[in-house]
């Protein structure tokens, strides 16, 4: 996978998830889009890309957001190399095997920022543990989705050209 299109990945979840999110999710934590384009990214093409993306895109969520900078970066450049050596360690093809991936790598992800927010003494985030399962469930849910998506359109775009290559 090149780097322009981890880019191009990046930017759409980051778009997405800074004018979309706060019109689905009406203020509650929901759906971390990023996290989800770096673990899917992870587990698609291995744990170097997860880490450059973890790196990329959670460098600029924190940029975005009024947070320390680079805790946000760190917790999705761990979550990236983690998804990317369990994608390549075991087979995660199925749906159930990618819920528990996003799942568990949300999961880390709100342990090491809250974990760094309590070592540099700026206080931990006020997230109940409900809201971070929340989060957890709703990330797996799109992430799955995602996968359907990614391995499902090409599929139909090539029975399309069969039909219109017997039909012609």
């Amino acid at each position: 996978m090149n780097g322009l299109r981890i880019l191009a990945f990046i930017a759409v979840a980051l778009v997405l998830q800074t004018t979309l999110a706060r019109f689905l999710v009406r203020g509650s934590i929901g759906v971390d889009l990023v996290l989800v384009i770096v673990i899917y990214l992870s587990l698609r093409a291995g744990p170097t890309v997860g880490i450059v993306s973890g790196t990329v895109a959670g460098l600029a969520q924190d940029a975005l957001t009024t947070g320390v900078v680079g805790i946000g970066g760190l917790g999705k450049t761990i979550v990236g190399y983690l998804a990317g050596t369990v994608g390549r360690a075991f087979i995660v093809a199925q749906p159930v095997p990618r819920f528990l991936v996003f799942f568990a790598a949300t999961l880390i992800e709100m342990a090491v920022i809250t974990g760094f927010h309590l070592l540099l003494d700026s206080g931990p985030p006020v997230v109940p543990v409900g809201a971070i399962i929340a989060q957890a469930f709703g990330n797996s849910l799109v992430g799955i989705v995602l996968f359907q998506l990614a391995d499902g359109l090409p599929r139909i775009a090539e029975r399309r050209r069969a039909r219109s290559d017997r039909n012609s």
